[in-house]
């Protein structure tokens, strides 16, 4: 057994041993999450990703703080939790998951749900249009709901109603901060639908699939690098680089949470370049801003 392998049995034999002691001690302490917010005024949330951590923080104002169970940088497709941070979920008052198939929340919701008894459990993904995923037998959605500003709005409203129904003494507000944030999303959709149609654009070369709903939503078409999480074979780097000259697409896509090396093949092969962008990142409405910029950049006429 290599190294690499004993010292991720041991993370995760040590996760594994910090979420049986947490289970243990919910079981025995009851409900954490019940009512805790009517003691010192603050509604706690944990969230999947960066991303919704915006949402959460612009509906919930001062009342909010915020759990991010998968930090920037890493892949929610492997990434485990510390027991620190179990251990503050234990205490939160709602879960907000994404809900579209997300691997991080299909290993760990049920789990997590199980320390918290009393938590409030959000389906962002609730009145969500998704898109499958993958062949017969084995047939999923795309996770990556929130990469779409209309799709987000979404989000955002089930977060508001989330946050009624845990603080109701304060449901006015919530709302007051869901509707002017909601505004902010209408501005940005309409700024990327202008981009994008000024642009010409009709498809973007990504190493990993995130931007279909994005694509589906601005009319766009994303040709992906990366099929199913397995590198392409030579032949189909071959056939890629092709596609590219044909389409005269002249940016590459990657993301800083994976590998970019087989986009800067293709990338060198063409005379373009790798661009990173990130589905992942905190700052919702600012990286929308720069990945539509970056998308109406990346193919010459």
């Amino acid at each position: 057994m290599e190294p690499q392998d004993r010292g991720n049995i041991t993370s995760r034999s040590l996760v594994a041993a910090a979420f049986a002691v947490l289970l243990l001690t919910a079981a025995t302490a009851g409900c954490i999450g019940t009512d805790r917010h009517q003691q010192d005024g603050e509604i706690v949330v944990a969230v999947t990703i960066p991303p919704e951590q915006e949402f959460v923080e612009r509906v919930g104002g001062d009342h909010a703080r915020v759990v991010l169970l998968v930090p920037p940088g890493a892949d929610p497709h492997t990434y485990e939790p510390p027991p620190g941070i179990l251990a503050d979920v234990a205490k939160a008052d709602m879960y907000a998951v994404v809900g579209s198939g997300i691997e991080f929340e299909l290993a760990w919701k049920d789990k997590i749900a199980a320390l918290n008894h009393g938590m409030l459990i959000v389906d962002c993904s609730r009145g969500i249009d998704l898109i499958s995923t993958g062949e017969d037998g084995h047939r999923g959605t795309d996770p990556h709901i929130w990469v779409s500003p209309r799709n987000a709005k979404v989000m955002v409203e089930n977060i508001c109603q989330g946050f009624i129904e845990v603080d109701p003494a304060n449901a006015d507000e919530y709302r007051r901060n869901a509707d002017a944030y909601l505004e902010e999303l209408d501005a940005l959709d309409r700024e990327i639908t202008g981009a994008l149609a000024r642009s010409g654009v009709t498809k973007i070369m990504v190493y990993h699939p995130s931007w279909a709903y994005f694509a589906r939503d601005y009319g766009l078409e994303q040709i992906p690098i990366e099929n199913e999480g397995k590198e392409p074979s030579p032949r189909g780097i071959e056939h890629l680089i092709e596609q590219a000259k044909e389409e005269h697409i002249t940016v590459v896509f990657a993301s800083p949470e994976y590998s970019s090396r087989s986009a800067e093949v293709i990338a060198r092969e063409i005379g373009g370049t790798v661009v990173l962008v990130s589905p992942l990142a905190k700052d919702y409405l600012a990286n929308m801003r720069h990945v539509a910029s970056a998308f109406a950049e990346s193919s010459r006429p």
